[in-house]
This record gives structure tokens, sequence and C-alpha cells, in this order.
């Protein structure tokens, strides 16, 4: 079965950073576009940040563009997503995810998520 499992989320101040990265078993990463996604409370599912199948295209939310970036170790089955100057506003959970085909950011076309990992941003 197909797990994503994601990790390296915490308590950060604002202006600080954090990497976090996706494990994912079951399915070969080359076949997939991924991406992150996060939900905070009392508010929907956001798209973050998505990279293609071989990293040759990366996309992001207007939100976060200019101070996260996304990248992939397809041979190792791993994501990562480098989130710099961060602020209160990106305080959330943050989702892994993964479909078969790329560039379609609406989380309800993805089949493939993580159980998330909690960001805390204070100020």
């Amino acid at each position: 079965q197909v797990q994503l499992v994601e990790s390296g989320g915490g308590l950060v101040q604002a202006g600080g950073s954090l990497r976090l990265s996706c494990a994912a078993s079951g399915l070969n990463l080359w076949n997939y576009y991924m991406g992150w996604f996060r939900q905070a409370p009392g508010a929907g599912r956001e798209f973050v940040a998505g990279i293609s199948w071989n990293g040759g295209t990366t996309n992001f939310g207007n939100s976060v563009k200019g101070r996260f970036t996304i990248s992939r170790d397809n041979a190792n089955n791993m994501m990562y997503m480098q989130m710099n100057s961060l602020e209160p506003e990106d305080t959330a959970v943050y989702y892994c995810a993964a479909r078969a085909s790329g560039m379609v950011h609406n989380p309800e076309t993805y089949p493939h998520w993580g159980r998330g990992t909690q960001v805390t941003v204070s100020s």
C-alpha cells in the first residue's frame, strides 16, 4: 500500500526556517507529481508547492512564493520543502500528497496523502 510520512515540523520563531521531508513507500516516485498542502485551523486545505516527476517544474502558492522551495530525490523516495522567512500566518498542518499526473493543485485530485506534520510559527 502507498504510504507518505511527513517529518520536520515544529515550533519556530517568525523569520526562522524549517525543512519538511516526505518519505514515500509503496509507489515509485518517478511516476508521480508531488505536492505540499497545508490546513490552518478552521480553514480549507491550501496548495503550497508542487513539483513535477523529475523536478523540472515547480509551482508555489502566492502566499509562499519567494520564501519556500521544493525538491525531490526520487532514487530515495523522498520529497522536501525548505521554508524560509516563516510568518505566523504559515502556522498549519502541512501534508505531503502525490498524484499520477501533474500540474493540478486541487487537493481533491490527489489520491495519496500523508497524515501531516504541525508547523507553528510564533511572533
